[in-house]
């Protein structure tokens, strides 16, 4: 069995088994629903014991194991002695082998130098040996290439034209006997005495077929005269005359009016009646026509709609005077409702939930930095997602001091204390700068305007969480070198801040709700359609990046 190191109390133990079975009995009605949602066994398996890994690093994060300060001084020191001792090594290696190299390359006194000179100098090893073997006319090379390629060699005599039993005589002798041959044997064919030649054999046969084509061409000839020869009631020209003479007169019969069962007098009737049933249904002057009824039944329908449109008209009117008053009211409180961070980190936790996520409340906790707690909620991104486990901060001011430059500043030191990726700064609207758009983003930081009490301001906060997690998938796609859209992600992006500068143009015209409001309706309507299709392709563009990933 393997063990690793295990702390316990800030000690390292050894000796702990890397598996461990436990038989657990789930009892809490919330954890079984959330177990229950995923149906395979394994699956559900898995997701449990990710909730127990995620609730036991939770703890032991809480208990403070280990302290950071000392790892961090006792990791520098370490450090540090290591690489005193790495450079001493490597001292001692550059003297040692700098004495051995200059012992053999030296180019005065190396080994290799006196070496190189023995064997190049003149009446050297290499000029002895090279004369021995190639440099006169007695030696191996030319003795070797005289024997078998030499003037009295066997392979010049094979190539001697004047030798009989050359290559050349004897290729000669062939190939005058095997032309000889084969001209014989073509005028054989050709020739006329011979009355087995292919000649002869191609003489008879055209002759033969040539009296079998006057034949038949003549017999054909006799048919075909037969078959236009008015003389013949059999003919085919006498048939066809009989036939049209049939179908004129049966023409002329069908299309006469004096023949009351013709087509032609069947026709006018129907047509009659059908005149006068026109007629009959197409007039006001009879109240039980089907003009008459459509026209009844038209106007019953325009009076409904403008009664159901004016009673929605009054029921919109009310309800935004209604969210007016209640705006007002909330202006006027001092506490606002819900503390506006406490808001914030609620409706954050409910929508990453909803898609998927895992949001943790950070604003009471310290990050990265020391006695920091800057970014009031971190967001990992959940298993499904193209970039799982990367997070993004959010941090929220209701503080009218904040302008952009400075919220910059916070969110910059918020994704440094939280270790995010992206950040993500809400702007309370009482106390957001003047002229700032409602969704604005600025490479990796995003800033939004939102309200607690106007549900119309969700949708800014919603496109600004789906934003982040979109930047959060291209860094991680930058990260690991893979082709993905990245183009689809940045103007999905765009047409969502453009489509937020829309609907802060809509929250304007509510000043004149009285007279706009059914332009109002109309807009807002197109705009959510409109961010949720966006919203909608982000989230299939995210998808397929998962997918490449995998």
């Amino acid at each position: 069995m393997t063990t690793t190191p295990i702390s316990v109390d800030g000690n390292i133990s050894f000796g702990m088994p890397r598996i461990l079975a436990l038989n657990l009995l789930v009892t809490d009605t919330d954890c079984i629903e959330q177990l229950l949602v995923y149906d395979d066994e394994t699956t559900r398996s898995e997701y449990g014991l990710s909730a127990l890994k995620i609730g036991l690093l939770s703890l032991r994060h809480a208990c403070g194991h280990i302290d950071a300060e000392t790892v961090k001084a006792e990791a520098g020191r370490l450090f540090t002695d290591i690489n005193h001792v790495l450079a001493d090594y490597r001292r001692q290696m550059n003297d040692g082998l700098a004495a051995f190299l200059k012992e053999y390359f030296d180019p005065e006194t190396g080994r290799f130098q006196e070496r190189v000179d023995r064997l190049i100098k003149r009446d050297g090893d290499l000029e002895q040996l090279l004369s021995r073997h190639l440099g006169t006319d007695s030696s191996e090379l030319a003795n070797t290439l005289a024997t078998y390629i030499g003037k009295n060699s066997q392979l010049m005599k094979l190539l001697d034209p004047q030798e009989s039993t050359g290559v050349i005589s004897t290729l000669t002798h062939s190939v005058s006997e095997l032309l000889t041959l084969e001209r014989n044997h073509i005028l054989a064919e050709f020739s006329l005495d011979n009355p087995k030649s292919a000649l002869n054999n191609l003489v008879s046969e055209l002759t033969e077929e040539n009296g079998k084509l006057k034949q038949d061409f003549s017999r054909q000839i006799d048919l075909m005269v037969k078959e236009f020869s008015l003389d013949s009631d059999q003919s085919a020209l006498s048939r066809l005359l009989r036939r049209l003479e049939t179908a004129h007169q049966t023409i002329s019969n069908e299309l006469s009016l004096d023949n009351e069962s013709s087509a032609l007098s069947q026709m006018s009737r129907v047509i009659e009646r059908a005149t006068e049933a026109i007629d009959s249904n197409l007039t006001l002057d009879n109240e039980q026509s089907a003009l008459a009824r459509l026209r009844r039944e038209l106007l019953e329908i325009i009076n409904k709609h403008g009664e159901k449109a004016s009673a929605f008209q009054e029921e919109v009117v009310k309800a935004l005077a209604a969210m007016s008053a209640r705006r007002q009211e909330s202006l006027r409180s001092t506490t606002h409702g819900k503390d506006f961070e406490h808001a914030l980190c609620d409706f954050v936790s409910h929508e990453a939930q909803r898609i998927g996520d895992i949001p943790t409340i950070t604003a009471n906790t310290t990050g990265r930095i020391k006695h920091c707690k800057i970014g009031d909620c971190v967001v990992e991104l959940g298993c499904d997602s193209a970039a799982a486990h990367d997070n993004y901060v959010i941090e929220a001011k209701e503080d009218s001091t904040y302008d952009l430059a400075k919220a910059h500043a916070e969110l910059d030191s918020a994704r440094k204390n939280r270790a995010a990726s992206v950040g993500i700064f809400v702007f309370s609207r009482r106390t957001a700068p003047m002229g700032l758009e409602p969704l604005l983003r600025n490479g990796d930081d995003i800033f939004v305007i939102w309200d607690s009490q106007d549900m119309q301001s969700d949708v800014y906060l919603k496109a600004a969480m789906t934003v982040a997690k979109a930047l959060c998938i291209r860094q991680n796609k930058l990260k690991t070198n893979e082709l993905a859209d990245i183009h689809t992600l940045e103007q999905t992006i765009l047409e969502i801040e453009r489509e937020a500068k829309r609907l802060d143009e809509i929250n304007k015209w509510t000043e004149t709700i009285k007279s706009n409001s059914g332009k109002i309706l109309d807009e807002i309507r197109k705009m959510d359609q409109n961010i949720e299709k966006q919203l909608e392709s982000l989230r299939q563009t995210a998808a397929g990046l998962k997918t490449i990933l995998d």
